[in-house]
C-alpha cells in the first residue's frame, strides 16, 4: 500500500472497502464503477478538481480498487490515492470532449482486459457525474455485460462515521465557527454583500490554527430581505439594508469534511411575526435534538420539530436535514438518508446530519440550523459551539 498524501490509515480504507464489498455482494454485483467524486475520495483518497471530465473508481471483489481517469489526472491519483501506482490508470487526451470517441470506450477496454466482459456491473445512474451519453456508450461497448443501477450503494456505507472521520468533522466545525462569526461581525447596513462574502471565504480558507481550510462543496448562501424567502440564493454587490434579515448558510471544510450551520442576522428591529417564529423554531430544534437518539429514526427528528410548529400554528413541509461528511461540489449532503416524516432510517451512533428546519415565509427567511452527531447515549450533540438564536444588530 502506498499511502502518499491519503488522509487516512490503511486500516480505515480497508474498512471502507470491506463494507462496500459486502453491499456489492448483497446486490449481486461483480464490479462497481463509482463516479461520485465524494465516493471516489472516500474509497481511495483521490483529491483533485478534475470531476469535469470522466473519471471513476473500479471496485471488484478482491484486490485494490482501481482509480481511472484522464492521463494528466492520473498523476494526481499517484499523489493522493493509497493504492499501488499500477492501479491508477489514465486515458489519452484525445478522448476529452471529443465527438468522435468517448472515455467510456477506454473504460470498457479496461474492464474487458480484467475478464468482466459479461459481468454484472453496478453504476451510479442518479449522479451528477455519470452522463446519459456515458451510460449509452458503456452499454454499447459491453453488450454481454449487465449494467445495473447501484446509485448510493457507497453513499449508504458512509453514513456512520469512523472516529477518524469525526476528528476531521470537528476540525471543520471550528472553521465553521470562525466563518460564521466573521459573517455576523461584518453584517451591517451599507456593507456590500460581496465584501462580506469575501471575508467569509478568506476566513474559511485560512482555517483555525494549524487546521487549514479547504473549499466548501457549497458556496456561501447569503440572501437578504425578500431574497431570503428562497433557500439557495448566493450574493451580489447590493449593500445590506436596515430592516432586513439575512441568513448565512455556511460551512468550514477540512480535508473535504464539512460541518454546515445557518444563522440569521436582522439589521434593526425584527417584526413580532419573526420573533414568534424564532421562538417556535428554537423550541422545535430543541425537541428535534432530544428525538435524535440512537435507536430512533430520522422521521422522529422531523416529527418532533413539526409537532412544535403545529402547536405554534406554523405550517411547514419538506425535508429538514441530511447526512454530511466528505463532499465535493455541488453539494455537501451525502444523498442517502433524510430527516423527513416519511424516512424511517434508524439512527446509529456516529451518524452526522445537517439538521436544518429553516422557515421560508412570504416576506422573509429564518434559517437556524445545526450539524448534529448521534451519540451512544443521550440526545444528539451539536458539533458547532455557537449560540442558537436570531442575531439582532440594531
Amino acid at each position: 500500500m502506498t499511502l502518499s498524501k491519503a488522509p487516512f490509515s490503511s486500516a480505515e480504507y480497508q474498512r471502507r472497502l470491506s463494507n462496500t464489498r459486502a453491499a456489492m455482494a448483497k446486490a449481486g454485483l461483480e464490479v462497481l464503477f463509482v463516479t461520485d467524486p465524494s465516493n471516489q475520495a472516500w474509497l481511495t483518497g483521490y483529491d483533485g478538481w478534475s470531476f469535469y471530465v470522466h473519471q471513476g473508481v473500479i471496485v471488484t471483489m478482491e484486490g485494490e480498487p482501481i482509480w481511472w481517469g484522464r492521463y494528466m489526472d492520473m498523476m494526481g491519483g499517484r499523489r493522493t490515492c493509497w493504492m499501488d501506482h499500477a492501479n491508477i490508470l489514465g486515458y489519452g487526451d484525445h478522448f476529452v470532449q471529443s465527438t468522435v470517441v468517448h472515455p467510456m470506450q477506454d473504460l470498457a477496454e479496461q474492464l474487458k482486459a480484467r475478464g468482466f466482459t459479461a459481468a454484472r456491473i453496478g453504476v451510479e445512474m442518479e449522479n451528477y457525474y455519470y452522463s446519459a451519453k456515458a451510460h449509452a456508450v458503456l452499454t454499447d461497448e459491453l453488450p454481454n455485460a449487465t449494467l445495473v443501477d447501484a446509485t448510493a450503494l457507497v453513499n449508504w456505507q458512509r453514513l456512520v462515521k469512523s472516529e477518524d472521520e469525526l476528528v476531521f468533522i470537528r476540525k471543520a466545525a471550528r472553521i465553521t465557527e470562525k466563518v460564521m462569526l466573521t459573517a455576523i461581525d461584518r453584517a451591517a447596513p451599507g456593507v456590500r454583500k460581496n465584501d462580506v462574502v469575501a471575508d467569509i471565504m478568506k476566513a474559511g480558507i485560512e482555517g483555525v490554527d494549524d487546521d487549514w481550510g479547504d473549499y466548501p462543496a457549497i458556496v456561501p448562501l447569503t440572501p437578504s430581505g425578500l431574497d431570503a424567502t428562497a433557500a439557495h440564493l448566493t450574493w451580489d454587490g447590493t449593500p445590506m439594508r436596515e430592516g432586513e434579515a439575512t441568513f448565512f448558510e455556511l460551512s468550514g471544510c477540512y480535508r473535504r469534511y464539512h460541518a454546515p450551520i445557518s444563522r440569521t442576522v436582522f439589521l434593526g428591529t425584527p417584526s413580532d411575526d419573526m420573533l414568534r417564529a424564532e421562538e417556535a423554531q428554537l423550541e422545535g430544534i430543541a425537541a428535534g435534538l432530544e428525538a435524535a437518539r440512537a435507536g430512533n429514526r430520522t422521521c422522529d427528528i422531523a416529527n418532533a420539530f413539526m409537532d412544535v410548529l403545529a402547536k405554534h400554528g406554523i405550517e411547514r413541509s419538506g425535508r429538514m436535514g441530511y447526512p454530511i461528511g466528505l463532499s465535493y461540489p455541488p453539494d455537501w449532503g451525502e444523498r442517502s438518508a433524510s430527516i423527513r416524516s416519511e424516512d424511517t432510517t434508524v439512527l446509529q451512533p456516529g451518524m452526522v446530519f445537517h439538521f436544518m428546519p429553516a422557515l421560508w415565509m412570504d416576506d422573509w427567511g429564518l434559517e437556524t440550523t445545526e450539524t448534529i452527531l448521534i451519540r451512544e447515549d443521550g440526545a444528539a450533540e451539536p458539533v458547532c459551539n455557537l449560540e442558537r438564536k436570531l442575531i439582532v444588530k440594531g
